[in-house]
């Protein structure tokens, strides 16, 4: 392999810009203050005070009776290990974007059988679908895998409507990404049969990247232990079980952004899973409002994204200049498209985690006044 990358020195001497791309997304400064606490050690009391509060306040703001893992890394690592905990050989992926695409990507890579239920971009997945897919395959699916917010394409898919159809299926277990949308817009994890919910801190979370957050059901709990091999790293029965014999992690955490974590979700508490999921609501509508009112909007109608917009280029603008010229002349960062297939067709908007109403029109207004619209 031949690297290309020279080595650009990080100064620390740059601008603070307001960001509204679909992750990382602003954190409030006393959280960011929260990681600068003198370290402690992972195996102390005090670790055990801290990320039993954790777990335990996410729990309570999901409204969940399920497990809650929080890991140091990525909300990806759990594509990765759910597939390898839950599924022996068949997975059900359907894709209408860059990350469910990616998510049945991983599934191959894993050695495993995938199916895809393929839409175009821009489309939901819809539930019939699947059921019709499971009715008809001469296969045992372990898993149906599927995005429940694809920020590529600003989708938002039922994935309520899509569990209450996997649920018929006892021994299919449904897995959902929900990396870009949990923390800010609701879903009754157990009502609708979600056996794997997982996102990142990053996002509608609203605190520094670095953790992946996994909700688990006992089945899916039990089904990995049936398996005679399973994620290391990311495995339900080593995660559970040694946060029920020691309240901790089994693996050194980044014990920093737990600290802020805890901050956070006592802000995320105080203000309710329900009134953040309206806030979330109230800013998705009015930038939907303001696309069709300069743009259009690309998602099909009625599936629409809480947390991120896509914005179909509609006026022609050049999205990367109109980003930079926004980024230079009032400290706003907002998103071109994702993926190869809509580059400067669209662009996207991140109104998630901390952000309100206020704040959203004053980017809005910022890109008439850069775009001249």
């Amino acid at each position: 392999m031949v690297c290309v990358t020279d080595k650009r020195e990080y100064t620390g001497d740059y601008p603070d810009k307001k960001l509204y791309i679909p992750g990382p997304t602003e954190v409030r400064e006393d959280v960011i203050e929260e990681m600068s606490q003198p370290m402690f050690g992972h195996r102390m009391d005090r670790m055990t005070d801290l990320y039993t509060t954790i777990v335990e306040d996410t729990r309570e703001f999901l409204g969940t009776d399920n497990d809650v893992i929080v890991l140091t890394g990525s909300g990806t690592e759990f594509w990765e290990a759910s597939t390898l905990n839950l599924v022996d050989e068949n997975i059900l992926v359907p894709t209408c974007g860059s990350f469910s695409e990616r998510h049945a990507n991983v599934a191959e890579r894993l050695g495993k059988t995938v199916d895809r239920l393929e839409y175009e971009w821009g489309q939901a997945i819809k539930p019939e679908d699947i059921r019709e897919a499971i009715e008809t395959s001469d296969k045992h699916y372990d898993v149906v895998a599927t995005v429940m917010n694809e920020s590529s394409t600003g989708v938002r898919n039922p994935i309520e409507e899509i569990g209450d159809v996997v649920a018929e299926y006892p021994d299919t277990y449904f897995v959902v990404d929900a990396v870009s949308s949990l923390g800010g817009d609701y879903v009754d994890i157990d009502e609708h049969n979600i056996d794997v919910i997982f996102a990142s801190s990053q996002k509608a979370f609203a605190m520094p990247p670095g953790l992946a957050i996994c909700v688990v059901s006992d089945e899916a709990y039990e089904r990995e232990l049936e398996k005679e091999s399973a994620s290391w790293y990311g495995g339900f029965q080593r995660c559970l079980d040694y946060y029920d014999r020691k309240g901790q992690t089994h693996s050194t955490p980044a014990i920093p952004i737990m600290l802020a974590y805890r901050k956070q979700m006592k802000y995320m508490l105080e203000e309710g899973h329900e009134a953040r999921d309206e806030r979330h609501r109230e800013m998705a509508e009015y930038t939907r409002e303001w696309a069709r009112e300069h743009f259009d909007t690309f998602p099909e109608e009625g599936y629409e994204s809480q947390t991120v917009s896509c914005i179909e280029n509609t006026q022609g603008i050049d999205v990367a200049e109109t980003i930079e010229a926004v980024s230079e002349q009032y400290d706003y960062v907002f998103s071109n498209g994702y993926g190869s297939q809509l580059g400067e067709k669209t662009f996207r908007i991140g109104h998630m985690g901390e952000h309100d109403l206020e704040s959203i029109k004053a980017l809005t207004d910022a890109i008439e006044d850069v775009a001249g619209l």
